[in-house]
């Protein structure tokens, strides 16, 4: 098997509230919609996001939700910027996200805030100078101080 990974499904609770998140509150342009079932929206170098009714998910796939929570997962949104942490932060708020933890600085070097989207999925927003994506896609970390 390659490594790689080129489709991350969410099971989500109501597609209409995720299309209203993700489409029209952050902006994101969907690849396919189909609406009552799936959306895909490209988010990076062949790597889709799969927004899936989790009722249809589960059929296909199996039950794996325990009651209403979302699975133990964070998905990250790197930023070109500490001030443009807060600014996403905001869209997803304004777009009906929920806020976890505030953008601060981390002990790492960078800085990184949480919002829920409607399902209650963590995504981290986050500036990391030590972390670079080339044309490619390749991502390259700074070597760690000595």
């Amino acid at each position: 098997m390659e490594q790689k990974l080129n489709v991350l499904t969410l099971g989500v609770r109501d597609l209409d509230a995720s299309r209203r998140f993700f489409v029209d509150g952050l902006g994101w342009k969907p690849h396919l919609d189909v609406p009552g079932e799936v959306i895909f929206l490209q988010v990076g170098h062949a790597l889709l996001l799969s927004l899936w009714d989790r009722e249809a998910m589960a059929a296909e796939a199996g039950e794996f939700y325990r009651g209403s929570d979302a699975m133990p997962i964070t998905l990250a949104h790197n930023v070109d910027s500490e001030d443009e942490v807060t600014a996403v932060l905001d869209r997803a708020t304004a777009a009906g996200g929920s806020i976890i933890g505030a953008a601060q600085s981390r002990d790492w070097g960078g800085v990184s805030g949480y919002f829920a989207d409607p399902d209650g999925f963590r995504w981290e927003v986050v500036y990391n100078p030590d972390l670079a994506f080339g044309p490619d896609g390749t991502i390259t970390f700074a070597p760690p101080p000595a």
